[in-house]
């Protein structure tokens, strides 16, 4: 049994793994064929001279069309129009070039096929036995900020049609979508000649897929705007985890991680990993200045902001030594080798960082299992995407942050400066917080949190009560919730554990209730109208 488990991509060198698998038992047929005559029409030339000079060494016709005719007879190497072939001139500003008969028959016709080989010979159609052809940069020219008619004519006709012809008959003939497919191309040319196998063929077939359903959602996408239609979402760049959220359970990412990080050290990304990952990423973007947070099970368990990265991480541990076992660090500073020397008394599965001293790494590296990232500069998605029932569910990402600006004081009592500080790095925390959430703070440190509870009220007990185990005086501290209070009790609850600043989004018609008892304890309230529930 011949399989191909993958191709994985290494800088320029592409190792060429199988990745169909085929019985010698079943009907699918495993002899190889023979290439004879390719098709080349692509917009990415990169490493194609290569293959070009290998086909032509191998006594292959080629077959091409314009700028890529250019670059083949530059070489050397002859090369048969299309026109030619068809009698046709490209026209329409080469709109129409290859949509003929003459091609779609040669590429499709099913050399098995009696009927097809007698209408074959009737025509004068001839095989095309290879296929290379990419897509005009429909996403670049998108991205690039053209306009409409610009990337309209970005919009390949031909080449998606010919790919798609090609791997629909790949019992014949081998398709090759993109430049990523140049290298495993010539990988075979160069090991076996001129010749591919079935499993070859249903690889590049399935590649070539992947390439056309990629561009036709981006297509379909730009033209639907913000209709939101139908949902189309298309990412390449599978990770295989180690498993899912748990071990019984398969787990897999698709995107392209090494965009937003350079893993440096430490094994393999998990599945709980990656969403734990993810939750820190979204909770530190909300920090301008210096700040070291301590996650668990995509909650905070421990963050703090301070002049420097040392004194931001002992403050943050602080909050919580205890969840930190085990727990994912996330800084927007550089990690010296006096915090690494300190983080390394302390068992933990990952650590983000946008730098590292060359000290401080080769402490963290004690640990051979220890992730250690780099975080590249990156944009957070504007969608966010979930399966629920039989379908998905896409919201907008919550991209609010709150200012001073933002805040509307609805009680006698004004909160002070330091007080407003508070209550922004509070409200920052309880945004990135599993609903119910209630975070208390105080000197921009977190000293305790409740979260993901049923009612309002066992949040905030949760959050006091954690915040006596671990010894913190909460006179003075401040409070913030990420929904309204419908009643007083949480106020009251508060104010008897010595809270004296409230921030919440208001908005409940008992609202007044609570303002009121703040104002009999002299207890400042501050309202942002902006709810961050989070599920």
């Amino acid at each position: 049994m011949n399989f191909y488990d993958n191709a994985k991509i290494i800088e320029k060198n592409i190792i060429f793994v199988p990745l169909m698998e085929i019985d010698k038992n079943s009907n699918k047929m495993t002899s190889t064929k023979k290439i004879k005559s390719a098709l080349i029409s692509v917009y990415h030339k990169d490493n194609l001279d290569q293959i070009v000079l290998k086909l032509h060494a191998e006594g292959v016709k080629i077959i091409s069309t314009g700028g890529t005719q250019q670059f083949i007879e530059s070489l050397g190497v002859p090369c048969v129009s299309v026109e030619s072939m068809t009698a046709y001139p490209s026209i329409f500003g080469g709109r129409v070039k290859t949509l003929h008969p003459l091609v779609f028959g040669a590429i499709l016709n099913r050399r098995d096929n009696e009927g097809d080989q007698v209408q074959a010979k009737q025509y004068g159609i001839e095989n095309i036995d290879l296929v290379i052809v990419d897509l005009y940069p429909f996403e670049e020219t998108l991205a690039s900020g053209a306009d409409d008619a610009a990337v309209i004519e970005k919009i390949d006709v031909g080449g998606p049609s010919m790919i798609r012809a090609a791997a629909k008959n790949h019992n014949d003939v081998l398709v090759v979508a993109s430049k990523a497919q140049y290298l495993p191309l010539l990988k075979i040319l160069n090991e076996k000649g001129a010749e591919t196998t079935i499993e070859e063929r249903l690889w590049f077939a399935k590649e070539a897929f992947k390439v056309t359903s990629h561009y036709d959602c981006a297509i379909f996408n730009w033209f639907d705007r913000e209709e939101e239609s139908a949902y189309r979402l298309s990412v390449d760049n599978a990770m295989h985890m180690r498993y899912g959220e748990n071990p019984h359970q398969k787990g897999f990412f698709y995107g392209n991680f090494n965009e937003i990080f350079d893993q440096i050290h430490g094994k393999e990304i998990s599945y709980n990993n990656m969403l734990d990952v993810d939750a820190a990423v979204s909770l530190i973007a909300e920090f301008k200045e210096t700040t070291f947070a301590i996650l668990k099970h995509n909650n905070a368990c421990g963050i703090a902001s301070r002049p420097t990265v040392l004194e931001a991480w002992t403050a943050a541990l602080e909050a919580d030594p205890v969840s930190a076992f085990g727990g994912v660090f996330i800084t927007n500073a550089k990690i010296d080798k006096a915090t690494a020397e300190e983080m390394n008394k302390l068992f933990f599965e990952i650590v983000i960082a946008p730098a590292y001293d060359d000290d401080a790494l080769e402490v963290l590296k004690q640990k051979k299992n220890r992730i250690i990232l780099i975080q590249k500069e990156m944009r957070l998605s504007e969608k966010q995407v979930r399966t629920a029932l039989n379908g998905v569910l896409v919201q907008e990402r919550d991209l609010s942050i709150q200012t001073k600006e933002d805040l509307t004081s609805v009680t006698n009592v004004a909160p002070t400066e330091e007080q407003v500080e508070d209550l922004l790095f509070a409200n920052k925390l309880v945004k990135n917080s599993k609903s119910n959430a209630i975070v208390l703070a105080k000197g921009k440190h977190m000293l305790s949190s409740g979260i993901g509870q049923t009612s309002r009220v066992d949040a905030l007990r949760q959050a006091i009560e954690k915040a006596k185990s671990f010894k913190f005086d909460l006179n003075g501290a401040v409070m913030a919730s990420d929904a309204f209070f419908p009643f007083p009790d949480c106020v009251e609850i508060a104010d008897q554990a010595g809270i004296k600043a409230v921030i919440q989004p208001g908005g409940s018609i008992k609202d007044q209730l609570s303002i009121d008892y703040c104002n009999e304890h002299n207890i400042a309230m501050v309202t942002t109208g902006v709810r961050h529930f989070k599920h």
